[in-house]
């Protein structure tokens, strides 16, 4: 029997070789280039990564659009240094990704392009927005009277411009027709709100000359909006020509081409109906002159002999105007030209009385209100 003697040296020469060559095999794989590596087939679910350290990883040039991750768990990666711009996430599901701990105020999202981002599918019920601005106001977030607390000291409680009652008073005619001797006068005064008012209205003539004879036809009225060009009138009038009292109604306001128009009817106490039509229009040539054209028609429903009345349109009116306002528009005088006419049976009634059936005359004055 041979026995071998081995010498210390080559055992451990033999043991280094075996040390080294470990060391090699991974010195080999620093340089070995993956990109053209087929890995999809390769099955990465059991292997325990946990432990490796990839923050020295550059993974810059590495093409994971074909990866599937989708079983992959994220939530331990730091991926706070990573680039995602070029990466195509339109694929991957991230309904089951739990974002409740992530804090994205830190991130710059002024660059990204959310018009292609198609958000249809999403589910926002289970979204809590109670934190946001907006919503519903606490029942105590403001005074009703909006005062919060503050006393109004001596002055006392406000009043909204829309609730404080106003007055105003115009008077549109005030002038002399120098072939009747004549004075001519047109009043009207209210007080109110914007959508109700009461008003009161003259209007009528004064004889200069003679028995001084005064025809006027006075009345109050309830005054209220019944569009945005249009209001109401309904109340009581007195006429002196007949010395009746009557029951009044009529609308008045603007028509189409801004002519301003106004139909009153009234009701006498022997049952005698009366009807007024007018219309006038304002042509203004500049800021101060303006022209202004005006009509006027008188019907009754019944004839009269005591007080001339005829049954009918009994009375036309025409005049023109040409004026100049001054003082912010509040003071306007006037030269013009005024003619009336009798018309249907009352042109024979009047020649009857020796009366002029019609009649032409210079006229000036002044409008103004306040």
């Amino acid at each position: 029997m041979k026995i071998y003697k081995v010498s210390l040296p080559f055992i451990g020469m033999s043991s280094l070789m075996l040390l080294t060559l470990p060391l090699a095999n991974a010195a080999e794989m620093t340089i070995m280039d993956h990109s053209s590596m087929d890995m999809s087939g390769m099955d990465h679910s059991s292997m325990d990564m946990s432990g490796m350290d990839h923050s020295s990883m550059d993974m810059s040039d590495m093409d994971h659009s074909s990866m599937d991750m989708s079983g992959m768990d994220h939530s331990g990666m730091d991926m706070s240094g990573m680039d995602h711009s070029s990466m195509d996430m339109s694929g991957m599901d991230h309904s089951s990704m739990d974002m409740s701990g992530m804090d994205h105020s830190s991130m710059d999202m002024s660059g990204m392009d959310h018009s292609s981002m198609d958000m249809s599918g999403m589910d926002h019920s289970s979204m809590d927005m109670s934190g946001m601005q907006g919503g519903k106001a606490p029942a105590d977030a403001r005074s009703p009277d909006y005062s919060n607390g503050v006393p109004y000291g001596r002055y006392g409680k406000p009043m909204m411009m829309g609730d404080m009652p106003l007055w105003g008073v115009s008077v549109d005619d005030l002038g002399y027709q120098f072939d009747d001797d004549q004075i001519n006068y047109e009043v009207g005064a209210w007080y109110g709100l914007d959508e109700r008012r009461l008003s009161l209205r003259s209007e009528g003539s004064v004889q200069t000359k003679g028995d001084k004879e005064i025809d006027s036809l006075t009345s109050l009225s309830y005054w209220k909006p019944l569009s945005i060009f249009w209001n109401g009138l309904a109340g009581v009038a007195y006429d002196t020509e007949n010395d009746k009292p009557a029951v009044m109604a009529g609308i008045e306001g603007t028509a189409p081409y801004f002519i301003e128009t106004d139909a009153m009817a009234y009701l006498y106490s022997d049952g005698q109906v009366r009807l007024d039509l007018g219309a006038e229009y304002e042509w203004r040539l500049n800021q101060h002159w303006v022209v202004i054209p005006e009509v006027e028609l008188t019907a009754f429903s019944k004839e009269d002999s005591d007080n001339h009345i005829t049954k009918g349109f009994n009375e036309f009116e025409a005049e023109v105007r040409l004026t100049y306002e001054t003082l912010s528009r509040q003071l306007a005088p006037y030269v013009g030209v005024s003619y009336e006419t009798a018309l249907g049976s009352a042109r024979g009634q009047r020649r009857q009385h020796n009366e002029s059936v019609d009649s032409s005359s210079l006229t000036t004055g002044v409008k103004f209100w306040f």
